[in-house]
């Protein structure tokens, strides 16, 4: 691995050498050198060095069938010398690192400046009394030396407050973190291993393996450690994650024995001796090369945020997180990335380095309607700025002629400052970040509450994603049915049971071959235990259609213990193990008179094919002819098929010692077989799932079920689902026939094909993976509908990885699902029950409407304030709300709005409505008619009060008041009903519908409620004892109950508001939509560009303008030179059109040579970007040099 000596590990273990790992006969880092080999080299170093497996098991003192004994002392030693299994995490940002990272946000820093420059300037008086009335207006009204020196107070409460929102924003984020180390210790804490320690198979926790453990492997698995193969059937494993190539490899103990940590194993099952573990094994290496384990990781971080490919692993990752060179396992701990970097740009990075699938809908819509503020906001505030300093140098140095003197210099820049502080307390309004903290804690808290509804969320956004969810395509085995597997009915000599027979109504010669063909025919993993508490039904592990088949074994009054003592498993002599190509399962034994018999069970119409002998009434072959086949799937598989059943079909076949059949020859092999019996196994729909499908279905979901089941069977359980009805128009097709219906001649799969089937496909039986994947690829792409379909997936099987990565959420069963379809999932069903996936989309809706009712409530805020601030800036040259309070209008509105509205809890009635689908703007039409309706009454109200206010409440006038001067009882008035108004629209916004009762289900809420108490009582504390900081005047109780009174006014003119039809408001439909142009289809984010989301997008457009803008000065100089030295253009030829349907990304066209000045008529703009000022559009000439702008 190169120069190793970079890494800690390295000294600490070099000690451990001279002792030859103290005791044990080889050291780690021979180990490491070992498992660095591949194949023969391998095999050739492990018979030379260590004498074969055997040998090394004797080295490391354990036992290659009992594995290790097992105590605490044996088990703390191999930790001390060969490590434990842990990739130790990254420190997680300490509380300051997060409050300095707060601190970056730039509004944040302009104020902080602008206090400072206030702060500075307050302590400044002008020279001589007479000074004083020499700077004219400017200075005058400083009544008494109180006051003046009172000037440094807005200065500190600025910062003050700044320090406030900073230290709200670090404790979220804090908090943020914690609760995604949480998730990710739990994700981990589930993957468990199986282990033999002291004979006895164990489950563990992958973090505590130790080298010498002999660890069971099966289909499915994710390797946590590195091992040699003892003894294996069929293994292959795929060692992509590792090698990036994606054929699979074969292992065997004799030709490749080497095995891998965080690879899969796609087919076969297996026993390894771990040999190295944790930062030690090949996995361990890399992420310690990436600098996961190591302390420069923190210098480079300021460089590289989100950069390091996104295996910063956090949490303490057991070697799950192997970062696929696709991205394919595309971390976990996505979310933790949001936690760095500032508040503002959180939802941009968010999801950064996920390239696993486009941005999601809501972050897509949310950035763009961000950045649309957000440039609102920036013009306001500059006209803000502008207009202020104009009005008052006209009209101190124009009107009143007054000279511009030196000693006043301090006074006029106080003044500038103050405007300027005025115009910033614009910008901080009228930015919404609380956009970010809102989506933030709405999700982290519907994660945190779907762990109690068995949803565990592995990418954030997928919560988010599943509200939009149009079609759900689920397994039946263990997702629609309870995944107990009972025998129900069997054919046996001849006679079909519609229950189990008793053991002596069935011919003795045919019990004995069925009791052994299931007994030693099935993973030897698979076991049925007595049942934990008494009287429940006995514990099933392994396989559940085996468990099943062992099942009718009990049932038939006999026992697979003994006959699996008699031939254990390292006596078997070639296992062909189920795959989902075979679709069935073979096992070969040596007789003891030298011959094989192989015995073979699997899908019946499989089997069926390859039989043609079946065992008669007394137990004999009889010839079992095509003919007779037929009568047989009509007669029996149909009838159970039809009643729910999967039906297995148990044969076996002898072959002669001599000459020994060519095994790996299995389409000979698993041929001419002699039927044993046909075992009908129910699998009954779990009782809650026909009322879950109900329940998507009046949501607009539709419901498809892909299995790799009967058809016969599947429709069955489709109906018994209430997946289809009878009546309706729908497919109830298999793979085949599906097949069939979307390749064309060359057998490619055509879009347009799948566009005929895909809309009426109710149920998908015998299909294999491809087809899952081809159906959802098929469903994901299709442009039939005016909405693109949102897909979400169910899966357990190795194999159904592909589909649940296409998907745009990946359903992985807990129980049930392998570790490999787990990797490749966004949520895990930790009860693997159909019922929690529509859970999730109750809960993915609410997450969409939470953020709706914030951006409501946050929108009215922000219009309101800006307007009030802008127009009472331009009308009386100071902001009616104070900077002070500006802020803390900010604060209730951001951070606390935020916390109240996006923690209401999810209702039954947001699966009445349809999906909003991906084009819907994030504004819909209600709710631009309520921000609309609301910033009304309250403009109208506050500026009453602002003009005629003193008199109404005969009081002095607040305006035009000089610098420094006490606050005003009259703009304190307005301050707190502004506030008011804001508390009782929160109110309002709890409902985005439309729906009259803003109350309903309120006290459900205690977040809410305790929110707008505590701000209720934080604005009196303010507006009482505020003083001079926050420009406040305590008011008496008349003045605040008419305060009060104003604010109540919100929730009877939101009814008012209810009560106007939406189509009278034909305009105003269209802020925050996703037009086609936003979404970039997955194909063309080429890998450079999968880094680059909105933000950076918007910043490469101004640098690729900028250069642009260059350009054509350029040109246009070129163009005037030239016209100056009166030479003609050569050739009109040469002037070429130039269609200006240039890419975004590559802006720059090359043109044949300079000098080529190309005419365009258009200039070639992106749309949202405006050419610079300083170039007159009607100057069409520009001469396109080669810069390549990257």
């Amino acid at each position: 691995m190169g120069d190793m000596s970079n890494s800690d590990f390295y000294a600490k273990n070099q000690r451990n050498e001279d002792s030859h790992a103290a005791g044990f006969g080889c050291s780690l880092m021979e180990l490491r050198s070992f498992m660095e080999l591949r194949g023969t080299e391998a095999v050739v170093k492990s018979q030379e060095d260590y004498g074969g497996v055997e040998g090394l098991c004797k080295r490391l003192k354990t036992s290659p069938t009992e594995g290790l004994a097992g105590t605490q002392a044996d088990l703390e030693k191999r930790r001390e010398i060969f490590g434990k299994n842990l990739i130790p995490p990254k420190k997680p940002k300490t509380f300051l690192q997060l409050v300095w990272e707060a601190l970056q946000d730039v509004t944040l820093i302009i104020l902080e400046i602008a206090a400072l420059i206030s702060l500075g300037l307050s302590f400044y008086h002008p020279p001589g009394e007479s000074g004083g009335e020499s700077c004219g207006a400017a200075a005058g009204g400083v009544e008494d030396e109180g006051e003046a020196e009172a000037g440094w107070i807005e200065g500190a409460a600025i910062l003050l407050s700044v320090v406030c929102v900073v230290l709200v924003t670090a404790f979220n984020d804090w908090s943020k973190e914690k609760q995604f180390r949480g998730l990710q210790s739990r994700i981990e804490q589930e993957q468990k291993f199986q282990v033999v320690r002291g004979s006895q198979v164990i489950q563990l926790p992958v973090a505590d393996i130790v080298v010498g453990d002999i660890a069971q492997i099966k289909y499915g698995d994710l390797l946590p450690a590195d091992g040699v193969l003892i003894q294996g059937n069929d293994l292959k494993i795929d060692e992509s994650s590792l090698t990036g190539e994606s054929d699979h490899v074969r292992k065997s103990a004799d030709k490749d024995p080497m095995l891998l940590s965080g690879t899969h194993v796609m087919e076969g099952s297996g026993r390894m001796v771990v040999t190295a573990v944790g930062v030690n094994s090949q996995t361990g290496i890399i992420f310690t090369l990436l600098g996961a384990g190591t302390e420069e990781e923190e210098k480079k971080e300021k460089k590289a945020t989100d950069g390091a490919a996104g295996i910063n692993a956090p949490g303490s990752a057991s070697l799950i997180n192997v970062k696929k060179p696709d991205g394919a396992a595309a971390m976990e701990m996505q979310p933790l990335k949001s936690a760095e970097g500032g508040e503002a740009d959180e939802k941009e990075r968010k999801k950064v380095s996920v390239p696993k699938k486009e941005k999601s809908v809501l972050q897509g819509k949310l950035t763009k309607l961000a950045v649309q503020i957000g440039k609102a906001g920036l013009l306001m505030s500059a006209i803000t700025v502008i207009i202020l300093v104009l009005y008052f140098a006209i009209d101190n140095f124009v009107m009143q002629k007054h000279p511009w003197m030196p000693e006043c210099t301090p006074v006029y820049i106080q003044y500038f400052v103050k405007f300027f502080i005025i115009g910033v307390t614009v910008l901080v309004v009228a930015v919404p970040e609380g956009l970010p903290l809102a989506v933030t804690i709405s999700l982290a808290y519907s994660v945190k509450k779907m762990m109690k509804d068995n949803n565990l969320v592995r990418h954030l956004d997928a919560c988010e994603t599943m509200g939009n969810a149009t079609a759900i395509c689920s397994d039946k085995t263990g997702t629609l049915t309870t995944n107990r597997m009972t025998a129900v009915q069997c054919y046996v000599g001849d006679v079909h049971y519609k229950e189990i027979p008793e053991p002596g109504a069935l011919p003795p010669k045919s019990l004995d071959l069925l009791v052994n063909a299931i007994s030693i025919n099935s993973a030897y993993t698979t076991k049925i235990l007595p049942p934990d508490k008494e009287g429940g039904l006995p514990k099933q592990v392994g396989n559940k259609t085996e468990c099943g088949l062992l099942g009718l074994v009990l049932e038939l009054k006999r026992d697979y213990q003994p006959i699996r003592n008699q031939i254990p498993e390292e006596k078997l002599y070639k296992v062909y193990t189920f795959n989902s190509v075979r679709k069935s399962m073979s096992t070969v034994i040596k007789l003891p008179d030298g011959s094989f018999r192989m015995y073979s069970k699997g899908a019946s119409e499989i089997v069926l094919k390859k039989c043609n002998h079946i065992l008669n009434e007394v137990g004999e072959p009889r010839v079992f002819r095509p003919r007779d086949k037929d009568e047989m799937v009509k007669k029996v598989i149909e009838p159970m098929a039809c009643d729910g059943l999967r039906t297995i079909c148990v044969a076996y076949r002898d072959f002669p010692s001599e000459p020994e059949p060519n095994w790996d020859d299995e389409n000979n092999i698993l041929n001419d077989l002699i039927a044993i019996c046909v075992v009908g196994i129910e699998d009954p729909v779990r009782p809650e799932v026909p009322d879950a499908i109900q329940k998507c279905q009046r949501a607009g979901i539709t419901v498809r079920m892909v299995t790799g089941d009967n058809i016969n069977t599947a429709r069955a359980i489709a109906i018994k689902c209430g997946i289809i009805h009878p009546g309706e128009d729908f497919l109830c097709i298999d793979g085949k026939e599906f097949n069939r219906r979307i390749r064309n001649e060359k057998g490619e799969v055509e879009q347009e094909r799948i566009d005929k089937v895909w809309p009426k496909l109710r149920v998908l039986a015998r299909s294999s993976p491809t087809d899952k994947h081809t159906l959802v690829k098929g469903i994901i792409d299709s442009t039939m509908a005016d909405q693109r379909q949102v897909v979400a997936v169910t899966g357990d099987g190795t194999n159904d990885g592909p589909a649940l990565k296409k998907a745009d959420v990946g359903f992985a069963m807990g129980i049930a699902g392998t570790d490999v379809a787990k990797e490749a999932s966004d949520i895990i069903l930790t009860d693997d029950n159909f019922s929690s996936i529509v859970k999730a989309v109750m809960w993915g809706r609410n997450v969409y409407d939470s953020i709706s009712k914030f951006l409501q409530f946050q929108l009215t805020v922000n219009v309101v304030a800006v307007i009030v601030a802008f127009t009472g800036a331009c009308i009386t040259q100071d902001s009616p709300l104070k900077a002070v309070q500006m802020l803390w209008v900010n604060l209730i509105m951001d951070t606390f709005a935020s916390l109240a509205l996006a923690t209401e809890p999810p209702t039954e009635s947001l699966l009445k409505r349809k999906p909003y689908g991906r084009n819907k703007p994030l504004i819909s039409s209600t709710m631009t008619k309520n921000i609309f309706g609301h910033g009304v009454y309250q403009l109208v109200i506050i500026f009453t009060l602002l003009f005629v206010g003193e008199q109404i409440f005969d009081i002095d006038s607040g305006r035009n008041a000089p610098l420094h001067s006490p606050p005003s009882e009259h703009y304190t008035i307005i301050f707190n009903t502004f506030v008011m108004m804001q508390l009782f629209n929160e109110i309002n916004a709890r409902k985005i519908h439309g729906e009259r009762n803003v109350f309903d289900g309120i006290f459900r809420n205690p977040i809410f409620c305790s929110i707008v108490f505590g701000t209720f009582a934080v604005q009196i504390v303010i507006v009482q004892f505020g003083g001079k900081p926050f420009s406040c005047q305590p008011l008496d109780l008349e003045k605040w109950m008419w305060c009060v009174f104003l604010g109540l006014g919100e929730l009877v003119w939101g009814q008012v508001i209810a009560t106007i039809p939406n189509s009278r408001l034909r305009f105003l439909r269209r802020a925050g939509q996703l037009s086609q142009k936003d979404e970039l289809p997955e194909e063309d984010v080429n890998e450079e560009n999968e880094e680059i989301d909105h933000a950076e997008r918007e910043l490469r457009r101004g640098q690729i303008l900028w250069f642009r803008g260059l350009n054509r000065i350029q040109t246009q100089i070129e163009v005037v030179n030239t016209f100056k030295s009166g030479t003609s253009f050569q050739g009109a030829g040469a002037l070429r059109r130039q269609s200006s349907t240039t890419s975004q990304t590559q802006d720059v066209t090359n043109v044949s040579s300079p000098s080529h000045v190309s005419l365009s008529n258009v200039v070639s703009l992106s749309p949202s970007a405006h050419p610079p000022p300083f170039i007159s559009p009607s100057s069409h000439f520009y001469v396109v040099t080669d810069i390549n702008v990257n």
